[in-house]
């Protein structure tokens, strides 16, 4: 079993994936910058750290990730700020990736979004632009990095209960945050056919097992 770190560990889907990890035997460690969340969080299962990601810088989190087997990232600032939206979806995100590398963690994986990437479409005065391009500038540095890394590209979420997913689609449609917390707690378990894949995935009757582990 392996020592699993979440940063952003207040979001809904953080909540059920370490439910699931801890569940699963795994060492759970959720980062929140909030105090007030840590009663969550620890009923998640996971013994909770408040640490302001968007303010540490790289050696502050080498240490709080340091004897990790696992950073899963979940954080976001949510929106609405483009500035925040760069300084947390970005740059924290990225500063964590040279964290891990530089702490020893052997595994990270990024939670994305279904659009991410050079080709997402987003027109630069659009309100989403921040957003889109941040989280392709965090992906596109976790796969130069030296890490075993998974980027996980879920489409639209909901909060319908979990079920199987399609990855063959090409088109966003939807996913239920239970369902991408499975697709995390079967990432983790799953470090021999995970290292290197960026997963998009939607709503769908694959087996999510089947799926992560092929």
């Amino acid at each position: 079993m392996s020592q699993v770190i979440v940063i952003g560990a207040h979001g809904k889907i953080a909540l059920l994936a370490q439910r699931l990890l801890s569940d699963g035997g795994h060492t759970v460690t959720g980062v929140v910058r909030n105090p007030e969340h840590v009663a969550d969080v620890e009923a998640s299962g996971a013994a909770a750290v408040v640490a302001d990601v968007e303010n540490l810088d790289t050696d502050a989190l080498a240490g709080l990730v340091a004897d990790q087997d696992v950073v899963v990232w979940s954080a976001g600032a949510g929106g609405g700020n483009p500035s925040r939206t760069y300084a947390v979806d970005r740059d924290a995100a990225i500063r964590t990736v040279d964290a891990s590398a530089r702490a020893g963690v052997p595994r990270f994986v990024m939670v994305s979004y279904f659009g991410a990437g050079p080709d997402h479409g987003v027109a630069p005065d659009h309100f989403f632009f921040p957003y889109a391009d941040a989280k392709t500038a965090a992906d596109a540095y976790v796969e130069q990095s030296p890490l075993a890394w998974t980027i996980l590209r879920p489409s639209t979420l909901t909060l319908e209960p979990a079920g199987g997913i399609a990855t063959s689609d090409t088109v966003e449609k939807q996913v239920s945050r239970a369902t991408v917390a499975e697709v995390i707690a079967a990432v983790v378990d799953s470090p021999d056919t995970t290292a290197g894949r960026i997963l998009r995935f939607n709503d769908g009757d694959e087996d999510v097992r089947a799926v992560v582990g092929g």
